[in-house]
């Protein structure tokens, strides 16, 4: 199994930015497709990103393409999470996800296996 510890997050401006880092520990992080999910207060645990094993194939939620980027370096075991852009409902916990299923990169939940802990991002107006 594979553990995970985000880090990066923080207090932000409106329209600034942030770089989240996922480090994987355990089995090799290329054994997984990896997303990232957030929770805000009072939300349900929403998709953000996510990434193929290899890197290549990439997908987002709608609402986030375009200001968000999802990337891995399976070399470093480490999976980045940019945040351009940032809004105030940009606000909640995010957490970095690791699915065994390394040919498919899920959008739900129930789809990840390993979970981290998660880093908060608080975006102020």
């Amino acid at each position: 199994q594979v553990q995970l510890v985000e880090s990066g997050g923080g207090l932000v401006q409106t329209g600034g930015s942030l770089r989240l880092s996922c480090a994987a520990s355990g089995r090799t992080l290329s054994s997984y497709s990896m997303g990232w999910f957030r929770q805000a207060p009072g939300k349900e645990r929403e998709f953000v990103a996510a990434v193929s094993w290899s890197g290549v194939t990439t997908d987002y939620a709608e609402s986030l393409k375009g200001r968000f980027t999802i990337s891995r370096d399976n070399a470093k075991n480490m999976v980045y999470l940019q945040m351009n852009s940032l809004k105030p409902e940009d606000t909640a916990v995010y957490y970095c996800a690791a699915d065994p299923r390394r040919l498919r990169i899920g959008t739900r939940s129930g789809d990840y296996t390993y979970w981290g802990q998660g880093t908060q991002v608080t975006v102020s107006s």
